[in-house]
Formats: C-alpha cells, sequence, structure tokens
C-alpha cells in the first residue's frame, strides 16, 4: 500500500463554485448552524434503534417530559442480546428481556416502526436497514452502535453515536457535530481466487493501523470498489471504524440503484427518476481534493487473518506472525501482551493454527452472500469433529432465502449449526460465547480481549476463509474448495 502526500484543498476556475467531495457535500447539505469555535449543528434523515443503547435515552426523554421530535425518522429492530437459538423468544438473561421489554414498549409508546421477532423483518440493524430501502444516498444516519458506516455503502453518511447523544437526536432530529477531515482510499486491482471484500478492508486497517484514520470520514474509490456488489460494499464500510475513522463510505451508482429499487422503501416508480437525480447530486466533483489519500493495490492480495486482540494486528494467511523486533517500538508492548493472550509465538505461520470454533454471521458478513460463499466451500464437506460451527443469518430474510436456496441443509449436513438472525456470537452478549480458553475463527468484525466471551481468542477472517478453516480444524485458505 502506498500514501500519496496530504492534500488541503480543492482547485476551481475563477467565478466556479469550490470542488466538493461526496463528504462534503452531504455535510453542508445538512449544515443546520455553524457558530465559529463551535460544534456545528448538524441534521439527521434516519436513526436506527435497538435494545442495548437506547433504554436510558428514552428514560432521559421520560423524566424531562420531552416527546420525541420524529417517529417516523427512526426504525428499531432487537439483535444485540436476544438468543439465536429455536426458543429464542425465552429469554433466559434477565437484563436482556429488560432491554427488549423496554424497546418494543418505547415503541409502542412513541409510534416509532419496530421490527420484533417472527414480523420478516426482524434483525442486525446494519443487515435490515439496507434491506427495506431506508438506506439511501445522501442520508445522515446514526444509530448506538460503532458500525452503522455499514450505511455509507450506498453514499450515506452514516456514523456511530453515544446513548446521550441518542437521546438529543429522539428529542431534536440533530446533533452537535464537528467538521470531519475526508481520506480517500482507492482500491485498484483485482481479487485473486478466494480473497474477497472482507480481505480488503483488513488489508487496509492492517496497513493504517487501528487509529490511522482518526478524525476522518473515509471515501472508498477505485475499479476494485465498482466491481463489487453491494454486499462487498457494506463489509468494506462496515470496518471503516476499525483503523480510527468516524466513517465510510461510496458514491453511488448503477449498482445503488439497482440494489434499492423496489424495496418496501424505495422511492416509487414515479418518484423514482427524481430521488435519483437527487442521489446523483451527491457525488463527488471530479478533481475535488480531500486531506489525505491512500491507495491499496489488490491484485497480489491473499486471503487475509487477524493474529492479536485488534482488527489492525492482521497479516496474510501465507506470512508469519511478526516478530517484536519488526515492530514499531511504540506497538511492541502492545503486541507482546496480544501474543500472551492469544497463546501465539511470534515468527510462527499463522497457517496452521489449531481452531476449535468457527462463526458466520455479525453485521460485517451475514448476508446472504457471504452465506452462499460459506455453503459453496462446505458442500460436500464435513467440519473437523473437534470444531464448533455456527453459522447464523443476519436477518429473518436472509435466514429465508437461505432456506429457499437450501443452504441450510447444506450447512446442517456439514455439522455446521443454522441459527436464528441476530447479532450471536459477534459480542458476548448473549447466549452465543466462545468458552474461555478456545479459539474462534470469525467472520464478525472486532478481535478484541473477551469479545466474544471472557477469556476467548478470535481470529478475524473472510466467510471463505472460515469455512474452510472449519473443515480443516485449523487456519486454512479456501482456495483448495473452490471450483
Amino acid at each position: 500500500m502506498s500514501v500519496k502526500s496530504e492534500s488541503k484543498g480543492s482547485t476551481a476556475a475563477p467565478n466556479q463554485k469550490p470542488l466538493k467531495n461526496i463528504i462534503e457535500k452531504i455535510w453542508d447539505a445538512h449544515l443546520v448552524k455553524q457558530k465559529e469555535g463551535h460544534p456545528a449543528v448538524f441534521a439527521i434523515d434516519l436513526m436506527l434503534l435497538h435494545e442495548v443503547t437506547s433504554a436510558q435515552a428514552f428514560e432521559n426523554l421520560a423524566e424531562r417530559k420531552i416527546p420525541v421530535a420524529d417517529p417516523q425518522r427512526l426504525l428499531a429492530t432487537i439483535d444485540h442480546s436476544i438468543p439465536t437459538r429455536p426458543n429464542r423468544h425465552e429469554i433466559y438473561d434477565e437484563a436482556a428481556r429488560a432491554q427488549v421489554d423496554a424497546l418494543r414498549q418505547n415503541c409502542k409508546k412513541h409510534g416509532i416502526p419496530f421490527h420484533d421477532f417472527d414480523s420478516g423483518t426482524q434483525g442486525i440493524v446494519h443487515v435490515i436497514g439496507p434491506e427495506l430501502g431506508v438506506t439511501q444516498p445522501g442520508m445522515t444516519i446514526v444509530c448506538g452502535d460503532s458500525h452503522t458506516s455499514t450505511h455509507g455503502a450506498f453514499g450515506a453518511l452514516a456514523f456511530g453515536i453515544g446513548t446521550s447523544e441518542v437521546g438529543h437526536v429522539l428529542a431534536t432530529g440533530c446533533l452537535l457535530q464537528e467538521k470531519p477531515k475526508t481520506m480517500k482510499v482507492t482500491f485498484k486491482g483485482k481479487f485473486l481466487p478466494g480473497v474477497y471484500a472482507k480481505d480488503a478492508i483488513l488489508a487496509l486497517i492492517g496497513q493504517l493501523g487501528i487509529g490511522g484514520a482518526t478524525g476522518h470520514v473515509i471515501e472508498y474509490c477505485g475499479d476494485a470498489i465498482k466491481a463489487m456488489s453491494m454486499e462487498e460494499r457494506m463489509t468494506v464500510c462496515n470496518m471503516s471504524i476499525e483503523c480510527g475513522a468516524r466513517a465510510g463510505l461510496i458514491s453511488p451508482d448503477e449498482t445503488t440503484y439497482a440494489y434499492i429499487k423496489g424495496r418496501k422503501f424505495a422511492p416509487s416508480d414515479k418518484d423514482w427518476a427524481k430521488a435519483v437525480e437527487t442521489w446523483q447530486s451527491f457525488c463527488g466533483d471530479r478533481d475535488a481534493s480531500y486531506d489525505r489519500e491512500v491507495v491499496v493495490d489488490l491484485d497480489l492480495l491473499a486471503p487475509m487473518v487477524t493474529w492479536g486482540t485488534n482488527p489492525g494486528q492482521a497479516l496474510q494467511i501465507s506470512e508469519n506472525i511478526p516478530s517484536l523486533r519488526d515492530i514499531a517500538p511504540e506497538h511492541q508492548a502492545t503486541a507482546q501482551r496480544a501474543l500472551e493472550y492469544t497463546q501465539l509465538r511470534e515468527g510462527a505461520p499463522i497457517r496452521g493454527v489449531k481452531v476449535d470454533w468457527a462463526f458466520i454471521g455479525s453485521c460485517t458478513n451475514g448476508r446472504i452472500e457471504d452465506l452462499r460463499i460459506a455453503a459453496n466451500i462446505l458442500k460436500g464437506h464435513r467440519v473437523a469433529e473437534h470444531v464448533t460451527m455456527y453459522v447464523v443469518p443476519g436477518s429473518e430474510a436472509v435466514m429465508k432465502q437461505a432456506q429457499k436456496e437450501g443452504l441450510d441443509k447444506v450447512f446442517e449436513a456439514a455439522g455446521a449449526v443454522f441459527r436464528n438472525p441476530g447479532c450471536s456470537m459477534c459480542l458476548g452478549m448473549n447466549d452465543d460465547k466462545v468458552p474461555s480458553g478456545k479459539r474462534c475463527i470469525s467472520s464478525s468484525n472486532r478481535n478484541f480481549v473477551g469479545r466474544q466471551g471472557p477469556g476467548s481468542i478470535t481470529h478475524l477472517a473472510s466467510p471463505a476463509t472460515v469455512a474452510a478453516s472449519a473443515i480443516a480444524g485449523e487456519i486454512s485458505s479456501s482456495d483448495k474448495y473452490l471450483g
């Protein structure tokens, strides 16, 4: 990967408006008020709600007798703390049950659209938004969840917020925000067999580090991005936060419009042309500049996997775990602690490390394309005897489509467990946890200490690499399983 020199201003001909990238255009369109030396009052088009980060915000409004400003600019579902087992309606954990009940009651009280169990539209909040067509180009979208940047795949400025900020949006439809810096990341080249969008974003995070894009919103560009499906683009944007970025997005194009068209909340046929015209107006101007530009060459990229305890500690599956002497001095202590936690040895191969669990799911890789990739590899094979594998669709719609295509039967025949939709094993907030001391290869987005359960060890990878590793019982690439 190469990093170009920084650029601070756009060049426009005399008497022409300044050139702007998509980030600047969306910002300007939603700027309510800017007072010098203060954060801007910034308008929010859509807020997504789930059971974990919303209860306190509603309580604060109730205490102050403040009504919800615009319930129709909200969308709620349950995903984080719910079970994914067959009898998922029975929530054993009292705190989780209270969270779900509180969200149901608050949505009913305020008239907020709520996507509950068995509605046909329940699922991970960052999966159902695009499925329903509520995620659209040029929008500002927030949620009390780090991976809200997923929606940036549609040309939306989407980012996570805290619980107090959730309350601000409920009450006013606005936030106080500092204008972010802009970064352009160009992915060039083509994927080799067995390499996917997850590998591309892990490669970027590995090069930039977990703080390399702090203070920036990333726009992803290049031929590789243009060639990606919407689901692949969502995977890339989803993990923008893992290199420190506030958000990540992709300018809308024909692929975007084709995905949105016909969905439940998409513009009607009579309004379609006007909607597309509006969406196109947010695309960046040619030759618009950015505060920083980065180029990533994908032509020689191999499948990626993490070795440590943050997504930046990643390497190609053919490489060895780095030696401490090859790591920058300021990062050596962190790397040492990561090696101790993951029980790995510096300089050793990452390929061949034994795994006990395998997980396919999450808002990063729980969509139908991800399940198809995994099923294609697992078909005709068995998960290793010592490996427990969970496949968890990102929504009820994904689950039904997988069942329609017979993917659930493929997973079950391979010895994997096909479960109900939810965040599941991405984080230790529900029944699905990796036991202490056990090692999981996971298609999720974070490998923090204890992320998948106290004492658990996580290696992030693409669904293809997860499926291949489950069969082998050790970290393995998928090339030999691809036809």
